[in-house]
C-alpha cells in the first residue's frame, strides 16, 4: 500500500497516488516528499510529544482490530458474527474513551504556556500525516482526533495557531478524499457503531490493506485480549450425538436433576451439592421459566430467577423441553417448539446456557435428534435411574443408585429437583460415593470432565503404565581422591533424585542417593545386590538407576573396549579392579526380578554389548506390560568429556535429560515418556550445543519393552511467585529447540550406541487421548514455555487448553498471569475474572486480579480482590504483599 507522504502539502498529488497505485506497490509512491520519523522516532526527538504520540496509537490499534473483525463477516457464522459485534462494541467504545483522553491532552497542552508547544502538535501532525508506517486507511482513525484539535486550536488567535489550525483543516480535506476511495467497507464495518459515511469508493486497494493488517492481527488474538476463546465444536464421546454416560473414566459420576426449576426443592438441592463440593446438571422445562409469544417475544416468570443464579453460580443448565411432552410421537412444527422455544427462553435467563438437551422419558425420534444437531444441542441421556419420581422412600432409592453405581462403575444418574425425597436421599448417597472413592464430573463446555479432584482421592494414584512400585539408585561423586575432582556431579545426582520423588512419585524410601565419599564400589554393590537383585524387587515394578561421575574405557587383549563407571574411592592405576565394569552392571540388571530397568549415566566411556529395541506399536501399553526391558543412555563416548558448564550448576547432559523428564521428552504427545523418546530428544540435543555424542541402546536379556515416565498434570497457577529460568538456561533451551526444531519429526531419530555404531530410533505412535488431556498437555506447554520467558507462545497453549475445555481455570489464570507478564493489565484483569466465574474459591487468582487492578489503576476492584484473597489465604504466601498493597490503597 503506498504511504502517503506530507499529504497537507501534497493533496493533488496525493489524490493521484490514491487512484492509481495498488496497495502492494511501494514503489508507486508520490516522489517529492520528505519521509518523516515513525511514531518511536519522532517521541524520541521530542518527548513533549511522547505521551500524545502513544495515546495515537493505542487509538489506531482499537481502530484496526475492529476492521480485523469485522471485515470477513459474510464468512463467520451467525454466533461468530454475533461475537465479532460485541467485541467490536467494545473496542469502539474504547476507542471513545481514548479520544476523549486524547482531547483532553490537547487542551492541557494548549492551556500551557510553553512555546514549545505548537511545536509538539507540529510532531503529533507530522506523525499522523507522513509517518512511514501508515496505510493511507489507517490515517482514518484519527480523523475524530483532528476535529477535536482543530475545534480547540480555533479558539487561539495567535499566528502559529493559525497557521496550524489552517494546517488541521488541510489534513481533514485529504482525510475526507481518502475516506470516499473507501467508504464502502468503512460504511459496512462501522455503521453499526456510527452512520457517517456513504459515498462511493475505489475498491481495489481495499483488500490490500486488509492482507497487510492480518500480518500484525488475528480475530483469534483480538477476541483473546478481550476475554473471548471460542471452543472447538462439541466433541461427541458415546456417540456422534447422544451421552449415556459409559465413557466416562471409571468411578466417574455425573449428578443431573430434571424437570425444575422447584421454587423450593432446587435451592436445597444446590446447598447440598455446595455442601458436599460436587457439580450438577439441570434440565429445565421451558414452560416453568415463562412464555415465548407466536411473534418471538420472550416473557420470563418468576421462577427464571432460580435458573438465573444457577448458571450464575455455575451450575450447568439445559433443555429439557417446552411442557414436557413425549417427544418421540412429536414432529413438524410441534417438536421444533418444543425444542427451540425452552431454548430460546434459557438464552433469555443467561447466554451461558448448557447447549444440552434432555429428551423426557427419554423418548426420542430421529427427527427429534436431528433438530437437536441443526440447533447445536446434544442429548444425555442416563444409565443409573433413581426412580425418585415413583419410590416415596429416600431409604430404597439411595440403595437403588448404589446398587446401580456399583454394577455400572461410572455413569449419569437421573434424579429430579421436585421432589423433597430426591433432597432427602442425596445426602447419603454422596456420603457412600466420596466414601468410595468417585469423582464428580461436570459439564465444561464442551464434555464431562472432573474439574479438580476431591481431596483424599486416589484418582490421582492411578498407574497407567502397570508398575506396581517404583526404585531408583541415584550416585553422584565431585570429590574424587585421585581422580580430577568435579563441579556438578553430586548436584546432578541431587536434582535427579529430587525429580524422581517430586515430580514422578518415586517413594523416598525407595530411592537410594549415594554422593562424594558415600559413593564406593562397596557401597554402590550393594545397593544393587541389597536392596534391588534377585526377588528383593517384584515383576511390575521398575527401577531408574542414575549414575553422575568419571567413567572410562579399556581395551581387552581380544581388542574389544570395556567402560567402566568410576566410584570415589578408586585408583587410576587400578580401576580395572577397583571400578564398576559394564559386564558387572549387565549381571546386575539379568539379576533383577523388576519389569523395566533404566541406566542414565551421566559419563562418557564406551564398550558395552547392545542388544536392538523392539519395534515400535499403536498398543504400546498393552505390548510394554507384557516385555521386560533393559535400557542405557550415557553422556558420551570413550574420547569425550562430559561438558560441565550447563545451567543452575548442572553439566550439560544432566540439564538436557531434566528438561525432557519435564515433559518435553513426551515427543508423540501422549502423557508418556519412554526410554526411547528420552534417548531421542537428549542424544541429539546434546549433541548440538556440545562435543558429546550419547549413546542408546538396550542391554542383554532385554525383551523389547520400554522403561516409562508418566508425564504428572501440573497443578500450578502461575503468580509472582512463579520461578523462571535464567538467562543461561533460557539460551540452552533455545539451542535445543532450534535443532529439534530442525528435524522432521516424524522421522526416525538417529544416535550412536555404545558399540560405536549407529541406531534408528522410532517413537511409539500415540493413542487417541481425550480433549481433556489435550487440553492439560497444552496447558503444561504454556507452562514451559513461560518459564523460557517466551510469553506470545505460552498463551497460544493456554489458548488452546481453553478451546478444548472452557471451565479449566487453570488455564484461564494462566492465561490472565501472562497477559500481566507482559504488562497488558486490562487483558489480564479480563481473564483472571473469567478464572474467578469458573472457581471462585482460587484464592491466588484473587491476588492475580488485585495485582492487574493495581497497576490498570481500578482501586475499588484492586482492594476487593485483595480482601478476598486474605478471606480465602490469610496466612498464604502471598498474604503479606496483599496487606501491603491494601496499605498502598
Amino acid at each position: 500500500m503506498p504511504r502517503a507522504p506530507s499529504f497537507r502539502l501534497f493533496l493533488p498529488s496525493l489524490l493521484l497516488t490514491l487512484l492509481v497505485a495498488g496497495c502492494g506497490d511501494k514503489d508507486a509512491q508520490a516522489p517529492a516528499a520528505v519521509t518523516q520519523p515513525s511514531a518511536q522516532a519522532a517521541a524520541a526527538a521530542d518527548p513533549a510529544a511522547a505521551s500524545l504520540l502513544g495515546a495515537l496509537q493505542k487509538q489506531l490499534d482499537g481502530y484496526r482490530r475492529i476492521i480485523v473483525l469485522l471485515a470477513d463477516e459474510e464468512q463467520q457464522s451467525a454466533a461468530d458474527r454475533t461475537t465479532s459485534t460485541r467485541i467490536g462494541q467494545q473496542l469502539f467504545h474504547d476507542g471513545l474513551e481514548q479520544r476523549g483522553a486524547i482531547a483532553t491532552q490537547f487542551d492541557t497542552l494548549l492551556r500551557g504556556t510553553s512555546p514549545q508547544r505548537f511545536a509538539t502538535l507540529g510532531t503529533v501532525l507530522d506523525y499522523i500525516e507522513s509517518a512511514p508506517e501508515l496505510f493511507d486507511a489507517d490515517r482514518l482513525a484519527f480523523r475524530e482526533v483532528l476535529r477535536d484539535l482543530h475545534e480547540h486550536i480555533g479558539a487561539d488567535s495567535s499566528l502559529p495557531a493559525v497557521k496550524l489550525h489552517q494546517r488541521i483543516g488541510e489534513d481533514l480535506e485529504a482525510l475526507d478524499e481518502i475516506e470516499r476511495n473507501y467508504n464502502q467497507e468503512l460504511t459496512r464495518i462501522f455503521s453499526r457503531f456510527e452512520r457517517t459515511r456513504a459515498i462511493e469508493l475505489k475498491r481495489e486497494k481495499w483488500d490490500d490493506y486488509i492482507a497487510h493488517l492480518h500480518e500484525d492481527y488475528s480475530r483469534e488474538a483480538i477476541l483473546r485480549d478481550y476475554g473471548v476463546i471460542e471452543p472447538y465444536p462439541m466433541s461427541m464421546k458415546d456417540s456422534d450425538r447422544e451421552i449415556f454416560g459409559r465413557d466416562l473414566p471409571p468411578k466417574t459420576v455425573v449428578l443431573t436433576f430434571d424437570d425444575g426449576p422447584h421454587k423450593a426443592y432446587t435451592d436445597e438441592v444446590v446447598a447440598i451439592l455446595k455442601r458436599y463440593d460436587v457439580p450438577g446438571v439441570f434440565f429445565e422445562v421451558g414452560r416453568n421459566l415463562g412464555k415465548v409469544d407466536t411473534d418471538g417475544k420472550v416473557s420470563l416468570g418468576p421462577m427464571a430467577k432460580i435458573s438465573r443464579n444457577l448458571m450464575e453460580e455455575g451450575y450447568a443448565v439445559g433443555n429439557h423441553s417446552l411442557t414436557h411432552a413425549q417427544l418421540s410421537r412429536t414432529t413438524g412444527d410441534a417438536l421444533r417448539q418444543q425444542v427451540l422455544d425452552t431454548d430460546t427462553l434459557l438464552k433469555d435467563v443467561d447466554s451461558k446456557r448448557a447447549p444440552l438437551f434432555r429428551f423426557p422419558y427419554g423418548a426420542r425420534n430421529a427427527e427429534g435428534l436431528q433438530l437437536l444437531n441443526e440447533a447445536g444441542l446434544k442429548s444425555i441421556m442416563w444409565n443409573i435411574d433413581s426412580m425418585d419420581w415413583a419410590d416415596p422412600v429416600p431409604e430404597s432409592i439411595v440403595q437403588r443408585v448404589l446398587d446401580q453405581v456399583n454394577k455400572e462403575q461410572r455413569g449419569i444418574i437421573l434424579f429430579h429437583d421436585i421432589h423433597d425425597r430426591a433432597v432427602k436421599a442425596l445426602p447419603q448417597i454422596l456420603d457412600r460415593l466420596i466414601a468410595d472413592g468417585y469423582q464428580f464430573a461436570g459439564w465444561n463446555g464442551r464434555d464431562f470432565s472432573v474439574a479438580r479432584p476431591r481431596k483424599g482421592s486416589d484418582r490421582d494414584a492411578t498407574v497407567t503404565t502397570g508398575y506396581e512400585k517404583s526404585w531408583a539408585i541415584v550416585v553422584g561423586i565431585d570429590n574424587y581422591a585421585k581422580w580430577p575432582k568435579l563441579e556438578y556431579a553430586s548436584h546432578d545426582a541431587q536434582s535427579v533424585a529430587d525429580t524422581l520423588t517430586g515430580q514422578f512419585g518415586f517413594p523416598s524410601s525407595q530411592v537410594i542417593v549415594l554422593k562424594n565419599e558415600q559413593a564406593t564400589r562397596n557401597n554402590i554393590l550393594a545397593a544393587f545386590h541389597d536392596r534391588l537383585s534377585d526377588d528383593r524387587t517384584g515383576r511390575n515394578d521398575r527401577v531408574f538407576v542414575f549414575f553422575a561421575g568419571h567413567g572410562a574405557t579399556r581395551q581387552l587383549a581380544s581388542g574389544r573396549d570395556l567402560g567402566y563407571i568410576i566410584p570415589v574411592d578408586s585408583d587410576p592405576k587400578e580401576f580395572a579392579t577397583d571400578a564398576i565394569a559394564m559386564t558387572d552392571i549387565q549381571n546386575i540388571a539379568e539379576s533383577m526380578q523388576a519389569k523395566h530397568v533404566m541406566f542414565v549415566m551421566d559419563a562418557c566411556y564406551s564398550g558395552l554389548g547392545l542388544t536392538r529395541g523392539g519395534p515400535s506399536s499403536s498398543s504400546f501399553l498393552r505390548e510394554n506390560a507384557r516385555r521386560s526391558a533393559r535400557q542405557m543412555l550415557t553422556a558420551g563416548g570413550a574420547d569425550q568429556q562430559v561438558a560441565d558448564a550447563g545451567p543452575n550448576g548442572h553439566s550439560v547432559f544432566t540439564w538436557v535429560l531434566l528438561q525432557a523428564l519435564a515433559g518435553k521428552g513426551d515427543l508423540n504427545g501422549d502423557g508418556l515418556i519412554t526410554g526411547t523418546e528420552l534417548a531421542a530428544y537428549v542424544a541429539p540435543a546434546v549433541s548440538a550445543v556440545s562435543q558429546q555424542t550419547p549413546a542408546f541402546g538396550s542391554l542383554p536379556g532385554s525383551q523389547g519393552g520400554e522403561f516409562v515416565f508418566q508425564v504428572p498434570d501440573s497443578q500450578e497457577y502461575l503468580n509472582a511467585d512463579t520461578r523462571q529460568l535464567t538467562a543461561d538456561a533460557i539460551a540452552l533451551n533455545n539451542k535445543v529447540d532450534a535443532a529439534q526444531d530442525a528435524k522432521n519429526s516424524e522421522a526416525p531419530v538417529t544416535v550412536a550406541d555404545l558399540q560405536g555404531g549407529k541406531a534408528k530410533l522410532v517413537v511409539p505412535t500415540a493413542g487417541p487421548a481425550s480433549d481433556r488431556q489435550r487440553s492439560q498437555q497444552a496447558n503444561d506447554r504454556g507452562l514451559q514455555l513461560y518459564r523460557e520467558k517466551r510469553y506470545d507462545e505460552a498463551a497460544v497453549q493456554f489458548a488452546e487448553a481453553l478451546k478444548l475445555r472452557p471451565d479449566f481455570a487453570q488455564a484461564a489464570n494462566n492465561l490472565g498471569f501472562v497477559y500481566y507478564r507482559q504488562q497488558r493489565y486490562a487483558e489480564a484483569a479480563r481473564w483472571l475474572e473469567n478464572t474467578l466465574k469458573i472457581d471462585p474459591s482460587r484464592a491466588v487468582a484473587h491476588l492475580n486480579l488485585g495485582d492487574a487492578y493495581f497497576h490498570v489503576g481500578d482501586k475499588a476492584k484492586a482492594k476487593q480482590a485483595y480482601t478476598t484473597y486474605l478471606a480465602l489465604q490469610p496466612q498464604g504466601s502471598g498474604a503479606a504483599q496483599a496487606r501491603a498493597q491494601l496499605e498502598k490503597l
